[in-house]
C-alpha cells in the first residue's frame, strides 16, 4: 500500500521540505583524509577535452597524455558534478583521489577489468 501525499507530509518534521538536503554545520572538506596523487596532463589534441569529477582518469580521452599507470583506480579531486577542461595544447597539473569501496570500476572504456586497484 502506498501513502498519500498528506500521510507523507505528516512524517516530516515541522517546516521540512520533501527532498531537502541540510548539510552539516561548518565547513565541509571534500575527500578529507584520502591519499592524493598529482599528475601533469597535456592535451595533444586539436579540440578541448572535459573530464567529469567521477570519471576513471586512466580511461579519459587518448588525446590527454600523462602517466596512465599512476591514474589507474583514481578520479579527479574536485566536487561531485564538476569537471576540468583541457584546451588544445594546454598542460596542467591535476590532483587525483582513489575510488572508494571495493575498487571495482565498471563501465567507462572497458579497461582491464581483472586488475585490482592499487593505492600506493
Amino acid at each position: 500500500m502506498t501513502q498519500s501525499a498528506e500521510q507523507q507530509q505528516e512524517c516530516l518534521p515541522e517546516g521540512a521540505i520533501p527532498g531537502e538536503i541540510l548539510p552539516a554545520e561548518g565547513e565541509i572538506i571534500l575527500n578529507e583524509g584520502q591519499p592524493t596523487r598529482r599528475l601533469m596532463v597535456v592535451n595533444t589534441g586539436d579540440r578541448p577535452v572535459q573530464v567529469g569529477s567521477h570519471y576513471h582518469f586512466a580511461e579519459v580521452n587518448p588525446a590527454l597524455h600523462f602517466d596512465r599507470e599512476q591514474a589507474w583506480g583514481w578520479r579527479l579531486d574536485i566536487p561531485s558534478g564538476g569537471a576540468v577542461r583541457f584546451e588544445p595544447g594546454q598542460e596542467r597539473e591535476v590532483t587525483l583521489v582513489p575510488y572508494g569501496g571495493a575498487g571495482q570500476i565498471r563501465g567507462f572504456h572497458g579497461g582491464d577489468r581483472n586488475r585490482e586497484k592499487e593505492i600506493s
